[in-house]
C-alpha cells in the first residue's frame, strides 16, 4: 500500500474566495456503526496552489489531486479513510485543503481531479458552468457555536445561532471568524445577516482571523472568544480546547434544532472535457469509492474517543 501524505505546495501559492448554502437536513442515522477507530492527528491545511504547474511539480507516478476543505483534514477523516482507496487504486491522493470557496475555485481552474466540499450554492453554480458532470451527496454533519465556560454573552440555552451572533454583537464578546471564504464561514456571514448585523474588522470584539478551522478553534479557545465551527472538527480536537464548550447545537447532532447550521458535504469529479491534464479514470473511481457502501460505513465509523460520529454518510447508496 502506497504510504499517504499530503501533496506539499510551494510557498508562493495563494488563496481564493468563495461561500456556500446549505440543504434541507435529513435525519441523522439511528444507530452508528459498530467499529469505533481512533481518531487520527489533526494535519495542518495546506496553502491554495496557482492556477499553474502544480500537476508539473507531481512526481511520477499516478496521483489524484483531491482539492477539499479543511474541516476533512483538520478532523483527521482523510487521514482515516484515503489509505484505503490508495491501495485498491494504487494511485496516491494528493490533498489540497483549503476553504471550500477557494477548493471550488481550484476546479474551475482545471487544477484539480476531484472535489469534496460544502457549499452547496457554488457546487450547484459549478455543475451549471459544466465543470463537473454531476454533484453527489456523500456525507454530512452540523455546526455549532461554541465558546468560553464563563459565557460572557449569556447565550447559554440558546437554540438559534442568530439568536446567539445576536447576543454576542449585543455584549461585545470577544468572536473569532474564520474570514477566508469557506463554507463555514459563508454560513457564519449568513447568520449575521439574518439578524441584519454587518460585523467588519472594525469592530474590536470581531476578529476576522483568514484561517482554518483547527487554527480559529485554537485561537478562540487562546483568546476567550466565540466562533462558529463544523462539529466534526470541533469533536477531533477538543482535547486541545480545554476554555471552550458547546453552547449552541447540543452535545451531538440529534439535538441540533436550528436548521441553518445543517453542514452537508458535496462530491464532483471535474469534467476532462473542459479540463485538459484531469485523472478522469481515477477521479470516477475514487467518486464510485466514497459513494460505496463499504466506504459510506467507514466514514460513519469515524469517531471521537467518545464515541460520537464526526460525519454521517449521505449518499444515496
Amino acid at each position: 500500500m502506497k504510504r499517504f501524505g499530503f501533496f506539499v505546495v510551494a510557498l508562493a501559492f495563494v488563496l481564493f474566495v468563495g461561500a456556500c448554502a446549505p440543504a434541507p437536513t435529513p435525519a441523522p442515522p439511528t444507530t452508528a456503526p459498530a467499529a469505533k477507530p481512533t481518531v487520527a492527528p489533526t494535519t495542518a491545511p495546506a496553502p491554495a496552489p496557482t492556477p499553474t504547474s502544480i500537476r508539473a511539480a507531481l512526481t511520477s507516478g499516478c496521483h489524484l489531486i483531491l482539492s477539499t476543505t479543511t474541516s476533512t483534514a483538520d478532523s483527521g477523516l482523510l487521514a482515516f479513510i484515503l489509505p484505503d482507496f490508495e491501495k485498491k487504486s494504487n494511485c496516491k491522493v494528493d490533498v489540497i485543503a483549503v476553504g471550500t470557496g477557494q477548493a471550488i475555485q481550484i476546479g474551475q481552474k482545471g487544477d484539480a481531479d476531484v472535489l469534496l466540499v460544502h457549499d452547496r450554492a457554488r457546487e450547484d453554480q459549478f455543475v451549471k458552468d459544466g465543470n463537473t458532470k454531476e454533484r453527489f451527496d456523500v456525507m454530512y454533519n452540523d455546526f455549532i457555536v461554541v465558546g468560553p465556560k464563563n459565557d460572557p454573552a449569556k447565550i447559554t440555552g440558546v437554540t438559534m445561532g442568530a439568536d446567539a451572533l445576536k447576543a454576542i454583537a449585543n455584549a461585545k464578546a470577544a468572536f473569532m471568524s474564520r474570514g477566508d471564504g469557506s463554507g463555514t464561514h459563508a454560513a457564519e456571514m449568513r447568520i449575521w445577516a439574518s439578524v441584519n448585523i454587518s460585523p467588519t474588522k472594525d469592530l474590536q470584539w470581531y476578529n476576522s482571523l483568514g484561517q482554518g478551522m483547527g487554527e480559529t478553534l485554537l485561537s478562540s479557545n487562546e483568546k476567550g472568544a466565540y466562533t462558529i465551527a463544523d462539529r466534526g472538527t470541533w469533536l477531533s480536537m477538543t482535547g486541545k480546547l480545554p476554555n471552550l464548550v458547546v453552547l449552541v447545537g447540543g452535545n451531538d447532532i440529534s439535538q441540533n434544532k436550528d436548521k441553518a447550521l445543517f453542514n452537508p458535504y458535496g462530491l464532483m469529479a471535474v469534467n476532462p472535457d473542459k479540463f485538459k491534464g484531469i485523472n478522469a479514470e481515477k477521479a470516477n473511481e475514487f467518486v464510485k469509492w466514497m459513494l460505496s457502501v463499504e466506504t459510506q460505513k467507514m466514514i460513519g465509523s469515524y469517531k471521537d474517543k467518545t464515541g460520537q460520529i464526526l460525519f454521517y454518510p449521505h449518499a444515496k447508496q
